[in-house]
């Protein structure tokens, strides 16, 4: 597949390295923040650390100078470090003792350290990461809830990936773009010519990779829904349920359940479908900021206000409505993925 794009779109993510400096990517995500919500983010070295890679960032109102929240920052990899990438709360926001205190946030990553000859270079996916856990860092440091158990990430597994993944779509905007994604030796701003290939590249295969996900979400729920037949191998039952889905013959001897992680001691069980709907909600949301701008700053405090601020104390439904003025659009992801004109 990726020798395919290389030569369908003349494009690879190596192309894309040079100008995602880790330092540039960290101060575009606070710029970001700063043009979206109103924050401001400041390196404290008066807070303990767990580890020396550690940075810690006190964030405040840009406008009011009130205090938000901390956020760590834990970026590279080491031997007791689990791989992968999160956002944990090591304080959610809400009543301790009696009263309402402020979040402790952090959001961890594995990227490659710099060298003493070259900077810590991020690819684009990379660079996606990054927004997307920061989105929920987001999350949990813009909250203003009573309680810690309805504060910040604690809504609805279905819900909880959008502020996240709307993140995600900055990162192939060339406004956004501009504002850190520089070459990390001569300083030159990404060719307009270079976005054009990322953006065209990013829809390929987006047939294949949501019939796949939508596969998976149809194997999950046939799971949980009494759908099993004694009688049946594993193999035997999902080719039965995946049948309508398949672009091509099941591997002899191959099954998906034995290794589907998610949906057994993953904690996704009959939730995998909420990945899909997610991006519903992200790629709908989206299709708003660029319809008034993607930095807009009413539709942006809207969001600030609607989604990131109230939690779990409202159903996602009401939320998202209220934010949108209507119900979401499942044809805005089939518009994004290029599979709808």
């Amino acid at each position: 597949a990726e020798l395919l794009k290389e030569k369908k779109y003349a494009f690879s993510d190596e192309d894309l390295r040079p100008y995602f400096k880790l330092e540039n990517v960290i101060d575009g995500v606070f710029e970001h923040a700063k043009k979206l919500y109103d924050l401001n983010f400041k390196e404290t070295f008066e807070v303990d650390k767990y580890h020396p890679d550690v940075r810690v960032f006190e964030v405040f109102d840009s406008k009011t100078e009130r205090y938000i929240g901390l956020l760590y920052t834990d970026f590279f990899p080491r031997d007791t470090k689990q791989a992968g990438a999160w956002m944990t709360a090591y304080r959610n926001q809400g009543l301790h003792d009696g009263q309402i205190k402020r979040p402790h946030i952090g959001i961890v990553c594995n990227f490659t350290p710099s060298t003493p000859t070259t900077p810590s270079l991020l690819t684009h996916m990379e660079v996606r990461t990054l927004f997307h856990e920061f989105g929920h860092a987001l999350h949990g440091l813009l909250t203003d809830c009573t309680y810690r158990s309805l504060s910040g990430t604690n809504v609805l597994w279905d819900f909880v990936e959008l502020p996240s993944q709307i993140m995600e779509n900055w990162t192939e905007e060339k406004e956004a773009l501009d504002l850190f994604a520089r070459h990390y030796q001569t300083g030159e701003a990404m060719p307009e010519k270079l976005i054009e290939s990322l953006r065209a590249a990013s829809n390929f295969l987006s047939g294949w990779m949501t019939l796949r996900q939508v596969q998976h979400a149809a194997l999950d729920l046939a799971w949980y829904s009494g759908e099993y037949r004694d009688e049946e191998k594993v193999s035997e039952f999902e080719n039965r349920i995946l049948a309508p889905y398949r672009l091509q013959p099941a591997v002899s001897g191959t099954n998906i359940s034995c290794s589907f992680g998610h949906i057994f001691p993953g904690g996704y069980s009959a939730g995998y479908y909420s990945y899909q709907w997610a991006e519903v909600l992200d790629a709908d949301a989206f299709e708003f900021f660029k319809e008034r701008g993607i930095f807009n700053p009413e539709v942006s405090h809207r969001f600030r206000d609607i989604i990131l601020k109230q939690g779990g104390t409202k159903p996602p439904q009401d939320l998202y409505k209220e934010f949108r003025g209507r119900d979401p659009d499942p044809d805005a992801l089939l518009r994004r993925n290029g599979l709808l004109s």
